[in-house]
């Protein structure tokens, strides 16, 4: 998730943006901003770099393996259409 820091310094810079004849006033505003903001991005579905990574790494060798998987299908359904040599009688033993 969001680092806890950032959200505290987003909430500071945007606190210091009120005039100073506020500044009482731009305690309680930074300290609701910061729980807005915590909670807006609470709402957003993200997922850490390391989470990403992961799930990259999965998709990969999923990806091989379907790959793989394809390959021995295409043999396969190339073998079941080719004309097998066994069940072809010569010509001269038939008479």
């Amino acid at each position: 998730m969001i680092d806890p820091k950032k959200i505290e310094d987003m909430a500071k810079q945007i606190g210091a943006l009120i005039p100073s004849q506020l500044r009482q006033a731009a305690d309680d505003i930074e300290g609701k901003i910061k729980l807005i903001l915590q909670q807006k991005l609470a709402q957003l579905d993200v997922i850490s770099r390391d989470e990403f990574d992961v799930q990259r790494q999965v998709l990969a060798r999923t990806r091989e393996k379907v790959d793989l998987l394809e390959t021995q299908v295409q043999a396969l359904l190339a073998e079941r259409t080719t004309p097998s040599t066994k069940d072809e009688l010569p010509s001269s033993d038939q008479q």
